[in-house]
């Protein structure tokens, strides 16, 4: 029996009710955005989030590292949405997905801006840069461990001004609690960071 967008959106509505999470999605309509996951402390992040975003009919792309599309799971990361990168380099992989942006009228990136689930001290701005050059909003998904929410509750356009719309996200993001909190790193751009030790 071939897979469909009704049947698998039925089964992971059902399986995040029995587990006891609930999603929430109330952000305007719209074909073209990147979608900002956090925080990033577990594995079961991507599996509860691809459940969240199938459960509410949400098609969307992502990106991992190029050593996950290797034989034998390659065409199964790909159909799932996959976007491969190599990070040991310059690739050009933003000019490459500023490029599917400007030539599709439907796409949705998802993005974790942490990068790894390990503690860092700053987000990587990629998504931002990206959002911009593209000229598309900014969606905030979350995944709250505690409260069992998942979901995705606002959309912005970002100003241009990178430190005052971080000064957005952390407000955002200041409740939002992962798997692992002692993960769990300041919302915030490296810059910030060399000002602040130049200060």
């Amino acid at each position: 029996m071939r897979d469909s967008p009704i049947m698998r959106k039925s089964i992971a509505a059902t399986l995040l009710k029995l587990f006891g999470w609930q999603v929430s999605f109330s952000i305007p309509q719209c074909n073209k955005y990147i979608l900002v996951g956090a925080p990033h402390t577990s594995n079961w992040d991507f599996p509860l989030g691809l459940l969240a975003m199938w459960g509410v009919g949400l098609h969307f792309s992502w990106v991992g590292k190029h050593t996950l599309f290797r034989a034998p799971f390659g065409p199964l990361m790909r159909s799932l949405g996959g976007i491969p990168v190599d990070r040991s380099g310059s690739t050009g992989f933003v000019k490459k997905i500023i490029e599917i942006y400007n030539s599709r009228d439907r796409f949705v990136l998802a993005i974790a801006p942490e990068g790894t689930r390990s503690r860092t001290d700053y987000w990587k701005a990629g998504f931002y840069h990206i959002a911009i050059a593209a000229g598309v909003p900014i969606a905030l998904g979350y995944i709250d461990y505690p409260r069992k929410r998942i979901g995705i509750d606002r959309l912005f356009t970002p100003s241009g001004d990178i430190e005052a719309d971080f000064l957005l996200l952390q407000e955002y993001y200041q409740d939002k609690i992962g798997k692992h909190p002692e993960n769990q790193g300041p919302v915030r751009i490296r810059s910030v960071i060399n000002k602040t030790t130049q200060d």
